[in-house]
């Protein structure tokens, strides 16, 4: 059974940071593309971040500079590290196994001004 379970998720005040991780079972970790995606209410689901099986990453624009992706096969983990946090990266963040149908549940995000 795929598992992909996020945590490190908060409340925080603009300019401030949070760690959020999801923990990976069931699946060939170190042979995965990773994700962490976000969903804000009333706008559709987006990429903020994607770590390769290799470790080559890509942000979105409005994250580059303030997020970081990161992964540790041994621990089948993939973090987000989010730092500079605005009022507009308030939104449900989800990680996901590139390429296949497994999501992570969630974790909320809130930044307050």
């Amino acid at each position: 059974q795929v598992q992909l379970v996020e945590s490190g998720g908060g409340l925080v005040q603009a300019g401030g940071s949070l760690r959020l991780s999801c923990a990976a079972s069931g699946i060939v970790f170190s042979s995965k593309d990773m994700g962490w995606y976000r969903q804000a209410p009333g706008k559709q689901r987006e990429l903020v971040a994607g770590i390769t099986r290799g470790g080559s990453t890509n942000y979105a624009d409005s994250v580059k500079g303030r997020f970081t992706i990161s992964r540790d096969n041994a621990k089948k983990t993939v973090y987000l590290q989010m730092s500079s946090l605005k009022p507009e990266d308030t939104a449900v963040y989800y990680c996901h196994a590139e390429g296949s149908r497994y999501w992570g549940q969630g974790t909320q995000v809130t930044v307050s001004s």
